[in-house]
């Protein structure tokens, strides 16, 4: 931090703003001017060391905070949603994405607002059933969308459903029995059935079925989420209260989904978690059999390990479908993913699907020059009969190469030499390589080239 200069002014207003203090009683704690305050929060300063100390021994914060936040993720956002031809030529420079991303975040989020409400609009009036069948309908974001966004400028952790997930695993020794225990405390009898179905409750009889067609680890899951859902509704409910969705419907999908966060965090408590991650060098198989969890589950338990005071490596964590459809994502990094449509198709998340069973890694630089380690390997989720169909994903696992000492992964990986990481973007409207053989569209920032005498791997020069 000493070796640059750092701009956090929105990080410090949203801290004087937890904290309940006015910027006079604020600057007196940190000892500086409320003139010189009142720059630092409208990044006309860098925050000062002074600063940064006294945050760290008055008020207890994480100092990196300030060099984190939501900047990197809505420059990434409206950088994608500007590349959508509506804007032709008339997007801004990347200079002024990043101011308005430091200094007015919250006009950031209303323009992607904007620009998904347009972009929805204009899917469903392309379709002619929507045109004539739902023309009358809302203009907002998708409730699924919102949701999604929800956990992803949570930075996907969230510390209070995260610490009663610990609380309630304590030391438990088997957390299924916990979990069977828990249910029966308020008279909740469990049962295994041969059905499609994962979860059953009937709140009538209180009756959970669980299908016996799924693997121990997904029942386990399905046990916790049921908990969080009969003894966790309170907490739940005020985090929904603070999240103000715009439907019923899209905070009945975050319900769910805090429910999810809570079976997740309960099965991989975050001490003990990042403990075994840390010893083990971050060994999925490992910690998967330490914890009784799946692959997937690992992985995306470690992309949430960023509690203040207590963050594990800052991973990105994906997965996609067959068609290359991002189907779950997060970054802790400041690699961001794709709001709409696929992952770039130099990235080994997509040769995962022909190696099944086998880890992938890649070693991968993104145009800004940031080096990655990637991890990718395919997750098959049987239906459990035969017949039954099979949900087929993949999923990537990685982080900055600066931590790959810390990955048992890195292990043989040459990560000094640079022509050993392969070249992947975000968005081919986005993404400024002029070469790639892969791309699908023509960068929005950048002017073409057409020559009818010549043809190379594209009918186009990017210049």
């Amino acid at each position: 931090m000493a070796n640059q200069k750092l701009y956090a002014g929105a990080k410090l207003r949203e801290i004087r703003s937890r904290i309940g203090l006015t910027q006079k009683d604020f600057g007196a704690k940190l000892g500086v001017s409320l003139p010189y305050l009142n720059q630092m929060e409208n990044n006309n300063r860098p925050v000062s060391t002074t600063v940064v100390l006294a945050l760290a021994q008055e008020f207890g914060i994480d100092v990196t905070e300030l060099s984190t936040g939501d900047s990197a993720r809505l420059v990434t956002d409206m950088r994608e949603a500007l590349a959508d031809p509506v804007f032709a030529d008339a997007a801004p420079p990347l200079a002024d994405l990043r101011l308005t991303a430091s200094n007015a975040p919250a006009l950031a989020r209303s323009f992607l607002e904007l620009h998904r409400a347009y972009r929805e609009t204009h899917e469903r009036l392309a379709s002619l059933d929507e045109a004539l069948g739902r023309a009358d309908a809302p203009l907002r974001a998708s409730p699924w969308d919102e949701v999604r966004d929800f956990f992803h400028y949570c930075d996907n952790y969230i510390d209070a459903v995260d610490r009663a997930a610990e609380r309630f695993s304590g030391s438990a020794q088997f957390i299924r029995s916990a979990a069977l225990a828990r249910l029966g405390e308020i008279g909740v009898r469990v049962e295994e059935a041969d059905t499609e179905e994962l979860r059953h409750y009937d709140p009538q009889t209180r009756v959970l079925r669980l299908s016996s067609r799924v693997a121990s680890e997904t029942q386990v899951f399905q046990l916790l989420l049921q908990v969080a859902l009969l003894t966790q509704n309170k907490l739940i409910e005020a985090t929904l209260d603070l999240a103000r969705f715009q439907s019923d419907t899209a905070r009945a999908i975050a319900k769910i989904g805090l429910a999810n966060y809570f079976a997740g965090a309960a099965m991989l408590p975050y001490g003990a978690f990042l403990k075994a991650a840390q010893d083990c060098r971050h060994d999925l198989e490992v910690l998967g059999r330490q914890f009784g969890a799946s692959i997937e589950q690992v992985a995306h338990r470690l992309s949430t390990l960023q509690r203040p005071g207590a963050k594990g490596v800052p991973f990105f964590f994906v997965r996609v479908d067959q068609a290359g459809t991002i189907t779950k994502r997060h970054s802790a990094t400041r690699l961001q993913f794709a709001r709409f449509g696929g992952a770039c198709p130099l990235w080994n998340v997509h040769r995962a699907f022909e190696t099944p069973g086998r880890f992938l890694r890649q070693l991968a630089e993104t145009p800004d020059g940031v080096r990655y380690i990637s991890l990718a390997r395919d997750v098959s989720k049987p239906g459990g009969s035969f017949g039954a169909p099979v949900r087929r994903y993949a999923i990537a696992l990685g982080c900055e190469v600066r931590h790959a000492a810390a990955l048992v992964y890195a292990d043989t990986m040459d990560v000094t030499k640079a022509s050993a990481f392969e070249p992947i973007g975000i968005s081919c409207r986005i993404c400024e390589r002029r070469t790639c053989h892969q791309r699908s569209v023509p960068p929005l920032e950048r002017r073409l080239s057409i020559d009818e005498g010549r043809r190379g791997v594209l009918p186009y020069q990017v210049d």
